[in-house]
């Protein structure tokens, strides 16, 4: 069944302003902390990426070719968070972040890590670096 065009039905104030990809908590076994239990001893992190786009647009019909690559956004992370042992997650994090900001096509970014292991009465402790101030880029 066709999709029902609307052009010219939604209203300007509902048009998007923004899109984005999301890697929500993304699980990696990473050798990461300095203190002498965690040296050698991979730890469970929840990586979270957020990837606006300058192209707000969805992609023109349902061809997968055109599609916004999940992939390569999970393959960076993978690869970098295993690539050495980390001492800090603001380094690890530093590291993802840099990598994805040179990517065609971002306008802002937002990487978060998180160690869900450490203390028993918090979900997580981590380190978050976006190009923008608050929650979400203007």
């Amino acid at each position: 069944m066709d999709t029902p065009k609307l052009d010219g039905l939604v209203p300007d104030a509902l048009r998007p302003r923004s899109a984005k990809i999301l890697l929500d908590a993304l699980e990696v076994m990473a050798d990461i902390g300095f203190h002498d239990f965690e040296v050698g001893t991979p730890q469970r992190l929840l990586i979270t990426v957020e990837v606006w786009l300058q192209n707000v647009a969805a992609p023109g019909g349902d061809d997968p070719s055109l599609a916004w690559d999940y992939d390569y956004v999970r393959k960076q992370v993978l690869e970098i968070s295993g690539s050495r042992r980390w001492n800090l997650q603001e380094t690890l994090a530093e590291a993802i972040y840099t990598r994805l900001a040179a990517m065609h096509g971002v306008r802002h970014l937002r990487i978060t890590t998180s160690k869900p292991d450490i203390y028993a009465d918090a979900r997580g402790v981590g380190v978050e670096f976006a190009s923008f101030t608050g929650c979400a880029p203007n």
